[in-house]
């Protein structure tokens, strides 16, 4: 049976017209009737099989595509999006490490690599006196050969002599730190907001300036709890997203005497 024809009317409910056939459109794509790339019935195939107008059609798959479930390819049709990537919080690793157990392809693309003062923001971040020397390396990270972050790493100025001659292009610091440097990462504080990208962040990130961005603002540290690598990793907010699972405390309960 074809995607097309596992469409019913819809039914009669208080609940408006377009928000119905957008729950039914969203529930297949992510159920995985309709897969990733798969092409969507025709405007007129969804008017004749929902039983609605063309307008509630349109401005069902308008909310769609703004969630970026589907997109449009003008004179070919409507398709469903690929998922976007994701990576967990709840753990501490690195980005090629997390993304690869998923099957994703990653590439890193070094940009710079070189030895800065560190500004107040660094210094007091990696526990040092402002302008001491501190290693600065910036890269873009790509998945499935398009990019998706962009990464600017702070790490002690030993440490990162002995990372010019790591593999950065194909490896994740965190790996190289721990495998090869014997160093025990233990645990990271996270910060994260919102920000619109500039144009260094857009070239880097192939988006227009002014695209929104996630910002990461990671302080990592080694299991004697010193802190050892400080990053703002940016992040393509159409491609990607993080997430987290959080249990709600139980109130303590007190007892009177």
């Amino acid at each position: 049976m074809s995607p097309a024809k596992a469409l019913e009317p819809i039914a009669f409910s208080p609940v408006p017209l377009y928000t119905q056939v957008r729950e039914t459109l969203r529930e297949r794509i992510l159920d995985g009737t309709y897969a990733p790339h798969a092409q969507l019935p025709s405007e007129s195939e969804m008017v004749s099989l929902f039983k609605v107008s063309r307008i509630t059609v349109r401005q069902a798959l308008s909310d769609l595509q703004r969630e970026n479930l589907i997109f449009k390819i003008p004179g070919k049709g409507t398709f469903v999006a690929k998922p976007k990537a994701f990576q967990h919080l709840g753990q501490l690793e690195g980005f090629a490490e997390a993304m690869e157990r998923m099957g994703y392809e990653i590439r890193n693309q070094v940009t710079s690599h070189k030895t800065v003062p560190a500004s107040p923001r660094v210094a007091q971040r990696l526990g040092l006196a402002e302008g001491n020397p501190v290693a600065q390396i910036k890269r873009v990270r790509h998945l499935n050969r398009a990019p998706v972050s962009y990464e600017v790493t702070y790490l002690p100025h030993a440490i990162g002599e002995r990372l010019r001659q790591a593999d950065l292009a194909g490896r994740d610091i965190f790996l190289i730190l721990e495998n090869d440097y014997g160093i025990a990462l233990g645990h990271a504080d996270l910060q994260i907001d919102a920000m619109l990208a500039d144009e260094v962040l857009a070239r880097a990130l192939v988006v227009a300036e002014g695209a929104a961005v996630l910002r990461v603002e990671r302080l990592t540290y080694t299991a004697d709890g010193a802190p050892l690598d400080f990053e703002d990793l940016y992040f393509r907010g159409d491609a990607f997203q993080h997430r987290l699972r959080i249990a709600r405390a139980i109130p303590s309960t007190k007892v009177n005497p």
